[in-house]
């Protein structure tokens, strides 16, 4: 009998894991345990050596990883790609973001900006940097705490805006999602699975990131609100 495997994680596929490691389980038998916490903090325990079998984070940080031998190599799997959306607190006028020069707009109406410390909220900066607006709106930009979701800020009222994965906006009450980044300037998040190099089962570890990048796992991914990887 193999001991649970135990996996740690961003927030952003929580619910992915969840439901691929239940189905695993009902499927094999072998339970799968996933923590998922703040995408910085996960990749700062994993670089630490801590003893874990499954490491699932955005595509740059594993690379990182990769490259400082914290993950097998070969064993990487793209799960799931991640499109950041905007949202704003329910019932409170819905600007429109649907074009570059009217998300530039909303952003300099808005009393404060919410964005997540993982890869999207990086991607946001730069733009904002490209555009000019970072000294215009730096006393207006909010970064979520560790384990507070952008979701929570918007649904509180504490920023206007909210700009996150869908898979963390959606079905958040108190959250009206106004769309994607506008054509052209679309921020996509990709996530990859791989077997820690500190794993005592990585032959095991390794058909569970197989299976979790299977492609008959793509309705789930779309019905979270997350794409399939594409090529």
């Amino acid at each position: 009998m193999i001991a649970p495997l135990a996996g740690i994680s961003s927030m952003a596929t929580r619910v992915l894991l969840a439901e691929l490691s239940a189905a695993y389980t009902a499927a094999h038998g072998l339970e799968i345990r996933f923590e998922s916490i703040g995408g910085v903090d996960a990749a700062r325990r994993v670089e630490s050596g801590e003893g874990v079998d499954l490491v699932v984070l955005a595509a740059d940080a594993m690379a990182r990883l990769l490259a400082s031998g914290r993950l097998r190599a070969d064993s990487l799997r793209p799960i799931a790609d991640s499109p950041m959306y905007i949202a704003a607190p329910e019932g409170q006028a819905q600007p429109t973001v649907d074009s570059a020069d009217a998300l530039r707009q909303a952003l300099l109406d808005a009393r404060a900006i919410g964005y997540s410390t993982g890869p999207s909220g990086q991607a946001l900066l730069a733009l904002l940097a490209d555009w000019g607006l970072t000294d215009a709106l730096a006393g207006r930009l909010r970064q979520s705490p560790a384990g507070i979701p952008v979701a929570t800020m918007v649904a509180q009222g504490d920023v206007d805006l909210g700009f996150q994965q869908l898979s963390e906006l959606q079905g958040h009450p108190g959250v009206t999602l106004l769309g994607p980044m506008p054509p052209g300037l679309e921020i996509v998040t990709r996530f990859t699975a791989a077997v820690a190099a500190t794993s005592g089962e990585p032959a095991t570890a390794q058909r569970v990131v197989d299976d979790f990048a299977s492609a008959r796992h793509d309705a789930l991914r779309r019905r979270l609100g997350l794409a399939t990887p594409a090529a």
